[in-house]
């Protein structure tokens, strides 16, 4: 008999939505710390968190890794890591300024944005940034040209516009935001600026549009949804709000399995459950153990796509990876 058959049905069920978690851009942001760790030798330091994931961030803290909020506290030429959500150019002017050995785990999703601002910029256009006031991916992208470049925090964000000429205007957006709310601050720009143009391809990144995807096909099921994700993680916390936009009846924003107020379960039979594009599957098993042990032992995955997408990693770091390689062989 399985432990599945030897299991009494208890009416409760998770709703466990794929795609969730790592996405191609996280992923390789934490291995580039990893193989950095492992080629040079502790400490590495990394500007900001290299993904906003606490778990993540301590994980990397004990292998050696050293997280600071700027180059300044770096010691001169030691070896920084620049995080996944973008960095402005003068960051890497200061790393030079100090002779930083500086890695760029930037997500290729992001550089895209960046250039997307650079080649605006040089056609003179006015750049309407959808995204987050104090983001650091915002904070990057503005910093690309910020002469040209203002931000629209928000539908609400679109009615303070101003721009010099209405038909050279363009709007670009921060990767990790709600599909919906984009979209929509999008047509409140339209109204005001008829020849608003739209980026080449879309900013938001695939694995932000595809966790939103399930979690809107889960959410009418489900009497609460758990989230897994940092407080401070942009994608994650647009989960929470897209669920009980779509009709959980409630929804709510976990970094642990222990987080988790049992008062939120009392009188639930179906439980929704997701994790944030920075966060290791491992903490999402840890909360289907806390919900199974709680009656939840059903669990259903609910399936939107199949992400394949990976990144190559940093050219820096392969370059000195090989060179280790070639001198350990002969």
């Amino acid at each position: 008999m399985t432990q599945a058959e030897a299991t009494p049905p208890t009416g409760k069920r998770v709703l466990l939505a794929k795609p969730r978690g790592y996405c191609a851009g996280v992923d390789r942001a934490v291995q580039t710390v990893e193989e950095a760790l492992r080629l040079y030798g502790a400490p590495i330091y990394v500007r900001k968190e290299i993904v906003h994931n606490k778990h993540v961030v301590r994980t990397l803290e004990a292998e050696g890794a050293i997280f600071v909020e700027e180059n300044e506290e770096v010691p001169e030429g030691a070896t920084v890591i620049f995080s996944a959500h973008g960095v402005a150019p003068e960051v890497y002017e200061q790393a030079r300024a100090r002779s930083l050995k500086a890695i760029d785990a930037t997500c290729p999703l992001v550089t895209k944005v960046h250039q997307e601002a650079k080649r605006f910029a040089a056609e003179d256009y006015d750049i309407l940034l959808i995204g987050h006031e104090g983001h650091e991916e915002v904070i990057g992208t503005a910093g690309e040209a910020p002469e040209h470049i203002q931000l629209v925090d928000g539908p609400d964000g679109a009615d303070k516009v101003t721009v010099r000429d209405p038909s050279k205007v363009v709007w670009l957006s921060q990767t990790t935001l709600s599909v919906d709310e984009t979209l929509e601050t999008v047509a409140r720009l339209k109204t005001r600026l008829p020849l608003l143009q739209s980026p080449p391809s879309d900013d938001i990144c695939y694995a932000t549009s595809n966790r939103q995807h399930v979690v809107k096909e889960i959410a009418p099921e489900c009497d609460v949804v758990l989230v897994v994700g940092s407080r401070n993680s942009s994608n994650s916390v647009r989960l929470v709000e897209v669920a009980l936009d779509a009709g959980a009846r409630a929804g709510h924003l976990v970094d642990f399995a222990t987080e988790i107020d049992d008062a939120w379960l009392e009188g639930a039979r179906t439980v929704g459950l997701t994790s944030g594009a920075s966060v290791p599957d491992e903490l999402v098993q840890d909360v289907l153990a806390h919900l199974a042990a709680r009656g939840f032992a059903d669990v259903e995955e609910v399936v939107t796509a199949n992400e394949r997408l990976t990144f190559s990693l940093p050219q820096e770091l392969k370059r000195d990876m090989k060179a280790a390689a070639a001198a350990a062989r002969a």
